[in-house]
C-alpha cells in the first residue's frame, strides 16, 4: 500500500503504542532533503488504525511540499494520535508522545495541529526539545494558528482577484468549515473585510462564539459543502472534496486551511473542468508552519515571518495564472514546484 499514489517516497515511518497511557500513535518522515521533517501532531477518534495511518502518509507528504514551496529549510513530516481529543488526553500520553519525537533524534520536529493545544504540546516538550509552537523558551512564539488563518485570508483574496477581479471579500459569501483556532481567527478577518459568513463545526460552542461575534449564519455540517455561496473554505479535516461533493458545489471558489482537502490529486482536473477555482491546501496554509520555522532558525523573528506569509498571496497568483496559461489544474502546477525544489535540495545533497 504505501508503495502506492501518494504513499511512495516515505523516508520513514514509526508506529508506538504505548501500554501505560494509552498512546497509539504514527510519525511519518516523508522527506529530509530541504532540512528536518517538520509538520503538526494530529488527534482524531480514527475508525481504525490503517485509517490513521493512511491519514498520516497522506499529511507527511503534503507538508514536505507545504515547507518546499514556503521556501523553508524543512523538510515533511506528521504525528497522529489515534483517540478522541476531549476524552483521552493526559500528561502521560503527552510525555510518551516526547519520547516518541525524542527517539527520533531531530529528524522530526512537531507542533500543534487538529485536535492539540499549546498546552499539550508542552507536555510532550518536557521529554523532548524537538518540538514548536510553545508559549515557554527563548525562541517560543506560541500558537501558530493566527499565521495560518491570515496566510488564507491572503489566499482567499489572491483568488478572489484572480477569479472576480475584485481587490477584497467586500459583499462576498464564504461557507467555512470548522471554526476552530485557524477558523476562528479566518472568520475574523473575513467579516472585518467586509464577507458574509456562513459557518458549520461539531463544536456548538465554537459556532455559537463566531454567530455572536462575526454575525455568522449556523449551517448543518452535512449542508455547507454545499451552500450558495462565491467562496467555500475547509478548515476542518480533509477529503472533502471527493466523487460525491464535488457535483454539488455550488461555490466558484475553494481555499481554505484543511490539509489534504483533495480526496485523490484528479479531483484538482474535476473542479477545474467546473470552473471552479482551487487554492492549494498545502500553499494556501503554510503561514502556521513558516511561524514555526521561525522558532527553529534560532532567533525568532516576527518580521520574517510576515514576510513569508505575505508571499503566499504572490505564490498562488503564480500559481493560478499558470493554470490558465498550461490549462492544468492548480495543484498538478503546486506538485510540481514543490518537488522541482525537493529534487534540487536532494541533487545537492548527493
Amino acid at each position: 500500500m504505501m508503495d502506492a499514489n501518494q504513499f511512495r517516497g516515505h523516508e520513514q515511518l514509526v508506529y508506538l503504542h504505548d501500554k501505560e497511557s494509552g498512546l497509539k500513535a504514527f510519525i511519518a518522515v516523508h522527506d529530509t532533503s530541504l532540512g528536518p521533517a517538520a509538520g503538526g501532531c494530529r488527534m482524531w477518534n480514527y475508525d481504525s488504525e490503517l485509517e490513521a495511518l493512511n491519514d498520516v502518509l497522506r499529511l507527511s507528504r503534503g507538508m514536505s511540499h507545504k515547507n518546499a514551496v514556503a521556501g523553508l529549510k524543512l523538510g515533511g513530516g506528521k504525528a497522529v494520535i489515534i483517540g478522541n481529543s476531549r476524552t483521552d488526553k493526559s500528561e502521560a500520553l503527552f510525555r510518551a508522545l516526547g519520547r516518541m519525537i525524542d527517539s527520533l533524534g531531530g529528524k522530526y520536529i512537531s507542533a500543534e495541529d487538529v485536535g492539540i493545544s499549546v498546552e499539550d504540546m508542552e507536555i510532550a516538550a518536557e521529554e523532548t526539545r524537538y518540538v514548536a509552537g510553545l508559549t515557554k523558551g527563548a525562541h517560543a512564539s506560541g500558537d501558530p494558528s493566527p499565521y495560518t488563518a491570515t496566510g488564507v485570508y491572503l489566499g482567499i483574496k489572491a483568488a478572489v482577484k484572480h477569479k472576480f477581479g475584485q481587490d477584497n471579500v467586500e459583499g462576498l459569501s464564504v461557507a467555512v468549515q470548522g471554526v476552530g483556532h485557524v477558523g476562528y481567527h479566518l472568520c475574523k478577518h473575513l467579516h472585518e473585510g467586509g464577507a458574509k459568513l456562513l459557518v458549520s463545526d461539531i463544536n456548538q460552542d465554537a459556532l455559537d462564539r463566531v454567530a455572536q461575534e462575526f454575525g455568522a449564519e449556523i449551517m448543518d455540517r452535512d449542508a455547507i459543502i454545499s451552500a450558495d455561496v462565491d467562496i467555500f473554505s475547509p478548515c476542518a479535516l480533509g477529503a472533502v472534496i471527493n466523487d460525491d461533493s464535488i457535483d454539488h458545489i455550488k461555490a466558484k471558489i475553494i481555499a481554505g486551511a484543511a490539509n489534504n482537502q483533495l480526496a485523490r490529486d484528479d479531483h484538482g482536473q474535476a473542479l477545474m473542468d467546473r470552473g471552479i477555482l482551487y487554492a492549494p491546501d498545502y500553499v494556501i496554509n503554510a503561514g502556521g508552519i513558516i511561524n514555526v520555522a521561525a522558532e527553529t532558525r534560532g532567533a525568532y523573528d516576527v518580521d520574517w515571518v510576515k514576510a513569508k506569509v505575505d508571499r503566499i498571496y504572490e505564490t498562488l497568483t503564480v500559481i493560478f495564472d499558470r493554470s490558465v496559461s498550461e490549462a492544468r489544474p492548480t495543484n498538478r502546477i503546486a506538485d510540481e514546484l514543490a518537488e522541482e525544489i525537493i529534487e534540487k535540495a536532494r541533487a545537492a545533497k548527493a
